[in-house]
């Protein structure tokens, strides 16, 4: 089963960190406009993700709500009939919701960059470190927390829920994040 460790962060400035984000590989990134339709399922989370230019990819995964680098497990299909295949997951499990962005994505050697402006939520930063059968989850938070470095991401700046999550407790534009501290909310 692929496994990667990623890291989610609340943005400020989405146009700064793009040119902080660009100059790590050297490229300027592809950009993705993406919808992500979320299933009801008892355990983990399933999507059907729609994005310009790209295959459509049904993709389950099992990820903790933690700050900071997590470990994520996961699977995907290409999708052929994505209608047909939408229709059949909406009749049979029910629509949990959907999740809008426009994303650029950044390949820096084994991690995957994603600068995201979540619609009705805001500005993000996910790293997606996609580990290697021999690295550990540790090897992935190390890499994780060089590239925060790099990018001057605070561990204040972090969140620990997903965007759908965002979305379906009603915390439109913030998100509730645990420092260790106190709770602390992004507008």
């Amino acid at each position: 089963m692929p496994r990667n460790v990623e890291i989610k962060a609340k943005v400020a400035d989405l146009e700064d960190l793009k040119a902080r984000a660009r100059i790590l590989p050297g490229v300027n990134g592809t950009l993705l406009e993406q919808e992500d339709t979320f299933f009801n399922v008892p355990s983990g989370r399933l999507k059907l993700r729609q994005a310009t230019g790209e295959k459509t990819m049904l993709i389950q995964y099992n990820r903790p709500d933690q700050q900071g680098p997590k470990l994520s497990d996961f699977n995907t299909a290409i999708v052929d009939d994505v209608e047909s295949m939408k229709v059949l997951l909406t009749k049979a499990l029910g629509i949990r919701g959907v999740v809008r962005k426009s994303r650029v994505l950044i390949l820096l050697g084994q991690t995957r960059i994603h600068l995201d402006h979540v619609h009705d939520l805001g500005l993000f930063m996910e790293l997606e470190v996609m580990l290697e059968d021999a690295q550990s989850v540790e090897d992935g938070r190390k890499i994780a927390e060089d590239i925060m470095s790099k990018l001057s991401i605070k561990k204040d700046d972090l969140v620990d829920c997903a965007y759908m999550d965002m979305i379906l407790n009603g915390k439109y534009k913030f998100c509730i994040q645990n420092t260790g501290k106190k709770k602390k909310k992004y507008l």
